[in-house]
């Protein structure tokens, strides 16, 4: 099959290069469709090749300069028979008038009528004289019958063979569509575009649709705003969405509703997963990655004007994303090849023009063209116009070219081109005359997203929310449906039905351009902003359940959050829609949307800075927010900037028990901890817990939320019985006081068996984390922060208790996760593949071991500096992998770097020092130093007894290291063996005759100590 994507009546022989290779005594067929058709031409290709018979596929494109009757002429100049697929586009391009058709086929069709042959798939009713072309009528038939009178209207015999489901990889039979398909209804007014479409079906065809898809392609059309983008996407997925299993499309304007979409393909899928949006979305990813259960898949990112925002959701894999924006961020980062999307050629607005107004003559056609500057969004509008108004043509461009909206009685802003100013005016005073209802609900569609207008919402709103004739409206379902057909007359809207079994579905979301959108929001008066955006606010605040940290909830803040900004909630001094900006803030907190978060914060405050106080209650919660915001980013010093400056001026002003400054100072200690500056943070710690008990009680919530961050610095301190007691007392109280599978128990839950591992009590810490990970599972989802943080807590569990398999495989899927949720640059995305790479050193490959472990201590050391435990401790894992790989020289150099490094930072009895002091002495035994091995042997064991006691893991390695190092000395061999015996006995005591532990001390494996960092 040979694809001639030209005009008809410039070219039209294929030569041999359409024939299939079989014996010349088959014939040829030249298959003449309009681009609506091309599913239809290409199965029938398909089907004939399958029978030896060679094909060319050849686009109907009349041009409109040319006679009809020439154009006809010149497919006799293909090879072969000619049939042609006749549909309800067929005779309606160029355009070409009724009469120019009947003379045509008149003139041409019977002197060759042993070339000609056609078959109909139309809707409509064909022309009259389309009956000396004897279409056989392929409409409602199944692919047996409908493959049976294409070959009997050609003449040829039936195949030996029946025609079963398609082969993967086949053109699939148009009456079958794709499995799963959600796209935008089909733009039956589609024109032109046809270069954009070669271009884009040539990057994306070859091997990439059929038997051997290749990895995923992803295309980005880029171009201004009203230029097409979304059109030609939606269109591409209609003319070649056969060729997928899957077709699915995604609105990418606001992260949220993005994520929502995805999830949703989760359900289309079959995939077995619950309702929890992370977990979906994994799911997606690795279906369409690995091909099951379907392998052709295409994916349409709509107006993904931010990167950063949805890049983590595009998924890998052996399918093809279709990506429209604004912006060449896509192709500029190499995430995405380009297509730059341009306004309409002369040619494609003159006929798009003469089709949507036919009254227009190509003369008037063509000054309204020039007058739009060729632009799809804004010549659809103006002949949608001209189609259902009296106005002369000339009358109304002569309007358009003056620039004069006022004199169709409408105000617009200085801001917009005057050919939108103009035409949108003039199409929004008909509907004002018609409709004023739809006019009015019009405006206030304008206060809430344009992707996604929660049309439902507002239908239920409180009627003291909405002004009274909207209320009197809402209350009236006919009136309310009446009102909202009305605003299709505009073609910049459109609404969008409930997927339901009712007879008269009720509309979901009404979309809009977002050109269109700001267009109203500019032809209101000062007065009609605020009311509407008044109204809008009201309407979410009604809407909001009042409650961000129950994951009940959790979808009804991802529907509110898009609309914040439109309804003007970030400008609002009413205390309600403050709330509600709040409480929306807290929910991205808990949820992990940090960027979202952050970027809500710091518009609300860029806006409120010079009006309200800084120490405002709005603006202090904001301000706190901002700065937890900043340090789960990994901005640690801009954090500490954030909230250091509230803390000295609530400091200044208020008492010492002042709550507001109690919170500031926790939040203050948080980035201190993420700074590694632990004894600073623990020192404000203990005194915001102190404070909170004597104000509120030792059970309050931020009493308990302090002495829980409390706990954690006091673990990073390396005092793990006190922080084990801090752990457990609060989980006591959370469990007592809130119900079970609340997200602040499960934390408290995961920070109780994190500390028990960190005290060696590895059996005790795997069986709590067991259950708490799949609480967090089944009330968090998979993809939440919170979660992650519990199953990778998890599996360090697994990996101390020698379950090693498990936590190998759990590692790897919190690695991938890690990098979806949170980015490859994340601090705690750094922690797991921190832990992932000392796991792949003893258990997997060593290459990979070591480019990982050297790929995250250098991160660690851009993101928090080359003097913070983090990164001191991480460049120790490199020395580790360094040794495995027989650098012996390296190794100790980065050894004993480390461990001068972390007894600067954390001083020499800590953990962490000690764990390096291990590993350098066991760097000193490999280069021969016995005797220097074994006076940091012995230190390192005193001190582990005196910080962790004579049975703590660390202690019984140190002390199994130190007998071999005695045993190397030869003359210390009594000693070696008492220590030696003394430590294997503990540890199979302790831990367990078969723990690995135990056994690599049997075996004389010598001991070593990976640094994990910790969750901040």
């Amino acid at each position: 099959m040979v694809d001639q994507s030209i005009s008809s009546g410039s070219s039209g022989s294929s030569g041999s290069a359409g024939r299939s290779g079989l014996a010349g005594s088959r014939e040829h067929v030249t298959i003449s469709y309009a681009g609506f058709a091309r599913p239809w031409a290409a199965w029938i290709s398909h089907q004939l090749e399958q029978q030896g018979h060679g094909t060319t596929l050849l686009r109907w494109d009349p041009q409109v300069d040319t006679a009809l009757a020439a154009e006809l002429s010149g497919l006799l100049e293909a090879e072969g028979r000619l049939l042609i697929v006749l549909d309800d586009w067929y005779f309606r391009l160029g355009p070409k008038t009724q009469e120019e058709w009947t003379a045509a086929l008149r003139e041409v069709v019977p002197p060759h009528a042993d070339r000609f042959a056609a078959v109909s798939v139309a809707t409509q009713s064909l022309p009259a004289t389309a009956s000396l072309l004897r279409p056989a009528d392929l409409r409602d038939l199944d692919a047996r019958e409908a493959n049976r009178r294409v070959l009997h209207r050609l003449g040829i015999a039936a195949p030996a063979r029946t025609l079963d489901e398609e082969a993967p990889g086949e053109p699939r039979f148009p009456n079958n569509p794709p499995e799963v398909w959600n796209i935008p209804r089909r733009n039956n007014r589609f024109t032109g575009r046809d270069h954009v479409f070669e271009e884009l079906h040539g990057k994306l065809a070859g091997p990439g649709v059929g038997s051997a898809p290749p990895l995923e392609t992803r295309i980005a059309l880029y171009g201004t705003s009203g230029v097409g983008k979304s059109q030609i996407a939606a269109e591409y997925a209609h003319r070649f969405g056969n060729d997928y299993d899957v077709v699915w499309w995604i609105s990418a304007t606001n992260r949220g509703a993005a994520r929502e979409q995805l999830a949703e393909l989760a359900t289309r899928l079959g995939l077995p997963v619950g309702r929890e949006l992370g977990d979906r979305i994994r799911a997606v990813h690795e279906a369409l990655r690995v091909g099951r259960p379907y392998r052709r898949w295409l994916l349409i990112f709509d107006s993904a004007d931010d990167m950063e925002q949805i890049e983590d959701l595009i998924p890998d894999g052996r399918g093809h994303v279709l990506i429209t924006t604004l912006t060449r961020d896509w192709s500029g980062s190499g995430s995405a090849q380009e297509i730059e999307v341009l306004p309409f050629t002369r040619v494609e607005s003159v006929a798009y023009a003469r089709r949507r107004a036919p009254r227009l003559t190509p003369v008037e056609a063509d000054m309204l063209s020039e007058a739009v500057q060729d632009l799809p969004l804004l010549l659809a509008q103006t002949a949608a116009w001209l189609d259902a108004n009296p106005m002369s043509p000339k009358e109304y461009i002569e309007l358009i070219r003056r620039g004069e909206p006022s004199l169709v009685g409408i105000r617009i802003s200085s801001d917009y081109p005057m050919a939108f100013q103009t035409s949108w005016a003039i199409t929004l005073n008909t509907l004002r005359e018609r409709s004023p209802a739809a006019v009015e609900l019009l405006k206030l569609f304008a206060f809430f997203a344009p992707d996604a207008i929660p049309v439902p919402m507002l239908a239920k709103a409180r009627r003291g929310d909405l002004p009274e004739h909207l209320a009197d409206l809402a209350a009236e379902p006919i009136s309310w449906n009446t009102a909202l057909r009305r605003l299709t007359e505009s073609t910049a809207v459109r609404l969008d039905y409930q997927v339901s079994q009712d007879s008269d579905p009720a509309v979901e979301t009404a979309q809009m351009h977002r050109l269109y959108h700001r267009f109203l929001r500019s032809d209101m008066t000062e007065d009609e902003r605020d009311l509407m955006a008044a109204t809008a606010c009201r309407v979410l605040v009604t809407a909001d359940p009042q409650n961000p940290s129950d994951t009940r909830y959790w979808e009804r803040y991802a529907e509110l959050i898009p609309h914040l900004e439109p309804a003007g909630v970030l400008d609002s001094p009413d205390a309600a829609v403050q709330q509600l900006l709040l409480n929306c803030i807290e929910y991205l907190r808990v949820r992990g949307e940090y960027r979202i978060g952050l970027r809500l914060c710091e518009q609300f405050m860029s806006r409120w800075r010079t009006r309200l106080e800084p120490t405002q209650r709005t603006m202090l919660v904001l301000t706190h927010q901002h700065a937890n915001m900043l340090r789960r980013l990994g901005r640690y010093r801009e954090a500490e900037a954030v909230g250091g400056a509230v803390v000295d001026q609530l400091a200044a002003e208020r008492d010492a028990s002042d709550a507001d400054l109690l919170r500031a100072q926790d939040g203050l200690a948080g980035t201190l901890i993420a700074l590694g500056s632990y004894e600073q943070a623990h020192e404000l710690f203990d005194a915001v817990w102190r404070a909170y008990t004597a104000l509120l009680g030792p059970e309050a919530p931020r009493t308990l939320s302090s002495r829980h961050n409390l706990g954690n610095v006091l673990a990073l301190l390396g005092r793990y019985e006190e922080a084990l007691v801090t752990h457990r007392e609060v989980l006591a109280f959370r469990e007592r006081e809130l119900r079970a599978r609340h997200h602040l128990t499960l934390n408290a839950g995961t920070a109780h068996a994190r500390t028990l591992r960190l005290l060696g009590r590895y059996r005790d810490a795997t069986s709590s984390q067991e259950l708490n990970a799949r609480l967090h599972l089944q009330v968090m989802g998979a993809h939440t922060p919170q979660t992650l943080r519990a199953e990778h807590n998890l599996a360090l569990c697994l990996r101390r208790t020698g379950e090693v398999a498990r936590a190998g495989a759990l590692l790897a899927d919190l690695v991938e996760r890690s990098r979806r949720v949170q980015g490859p640059r994340h601090p705690e995305t750094l922690m797991v593949r921190a832990d992932h790479a000392t796991f792949l050193r003893e258990h997997g490959d060593l290459g990979q071991a070591r480019d990982l472990a050297e790929e995250v201590a250098e991160r660690y050391q851009t993101l928090a500096g080359e003097r913070h435990p983090y990164t001191v401790g991480t460049f120790g894992n490199v020395g580790l992998v360094r040794g495995e790989f027989g650098e012996t020289a390296e190794a100790l150099d980065i050894a004993e770097r480390a461990l001068h490094g972390m007894t600067r930072a954390m001083g020499p009895d800590h953990p962490w020092t000690l764990g390096c002091a291990l590993n350098a002495g066991a760097a000193r035994s490999r280069v021969d130093d016995e005797d220097g091995a074994v006076e940091l042997g012995r230190d390192t064991l005193e001190r582990a007894k005196a910080t962790l006691g004579d049975a703590h893991p660390m202690t019984l390695s140190a002390k199994t290291a130190l007998a071999e190092d005695l045993r190397a000395l030869r003359r210390r061999g009594q000693e070696a063996a008492k220590l030696e015996q003394e430590a294997i006995q503990q540890l199979s005591e302790t831990l367990g005759a078969e723990h690995p532990h135990t056994l690599s001390a049997r075996r004389r494996r010598r001991p070593y100590w990976d640094f994990e960092p910790q969750p901040v």
